[in-house]
């Protein structure tokens, strides 16, 4: 064979090649935002699995939009620093949760615990405003939509303290907390969204919409997951309770009025003398 002909023979295998090599760097890019959507539900059912810290479900059913970011890295800047990935999810028009949005946590201030490296945060969106302020792909919290400490276990509706349209939370060495995060920046994670929806101008609204869709069996777990935080968690009552439960007591009739016609006489006493049976 000539030096020519193998040049071409070498030529024609990488052509044929470069599709496969293409395919398996996707594939290796869906993977991790897989990774990132298994991490998050497992954050989640351990929330849910802590009754004394997890978020109110007064609060989970309130939410337009759950989002979870696993793992935020506490920065060595100068002045401090955040950053993390996460994954985020809104109820469509059906009121239902739909596809995830990969996202970004920049900055801001995290409640860290002495000795802690990274924290994971969930933040709960309980008004249409604070979901559609992330429309345009990026928002700061405290300045687009106000935040504040989310309140835990079973403190009511009044420990919120003020009307907030995102509740956040941290948790650091296993410890869930309401966390206040002034300043943080949500961003819109292109690259992630771009590579699980395998669209270059895929957007928010795009995925929010229904226009783009995905059949990722981590996808529909994390969303199960935040469906099931989501709903009317409160037991309900025994069966054989309610079946032994006395009947109603009527209302006693009415004695009647007195008449002259009417005689009383004492009862009888059987057994004169003796004890009550």
């Amino acid at each position: 064979m000539t030096r020519n002909s193998l040049l071409s023979l070498l030529a024609s295998a990488g052509m044929l090649l470069a599709p496969l090599s293409s395919a398996l760097a996707q594939t290796a890019e869906q993977t991790r935002e897989d990774a990132r959507l298994i991490t998050a539900t497992q954050v989640l059912e351990e929330l849910r699995d802590t009754p004394d810290q997890r978020v109110p479900d007064w609060l989970m059913q309130r939410a337009y939009g759950v989002a979870v970011v696993p793992e935020v890295i506490k920065g060595a800047f100068i002045f401090g620093g955040r950053y993390g990935n996460g994954v985020m999810i809104v109820r469509d028009s059906a009121d239902r949760f739909g596809n995830p949005i990969f996202i970004k946590l920049i900055g801001g201030s995290v409640g860290w615990q002495v000795g802690a490296t990274s924290t994971d945060v969930v933040l709960i969106f309980v008004t249409p405003r604070s979901v559609q302020n992330f429309a345009r792909g990026k928002f700061t919290l405290g300045a687009d939509a106000s935040v504040a400490a989310g309140p835990l276990g079973r403190q009511g509706e009044a420990a919120a303290g003020v009307n907030a349209e995102v509740y956040s939370y941290s948790r650091s060495r296993g410890l869930f907390a309401g966390v206040a995060l002034d300043g943080t920046v949500v961003a819109f994670d292109n690259q992630a969204n771009q590579f699980f929806y395998n669209n270059e101008s895929v957007t928010t609204e795009m995925i929010t919409s229904g226009k783009v869709s995905t059949h990722s069996e981590s996808a529909r777990r994390f969303a199960e997951s935040v469906a099931v935080s989501t709903r009317d968690n409160t037991p309900p009552a025994p069966a054989a309770a309610a079946q032994t439960a006395p009947p109603p007591i009527a209302p006693a009739a009415p004695a009647p009025p007195p008449s002259s016609d009417v005689k009383t006489y004492p009862i009888e006493d059987p057994h004169p003398g003796g004890e009550p049976k």
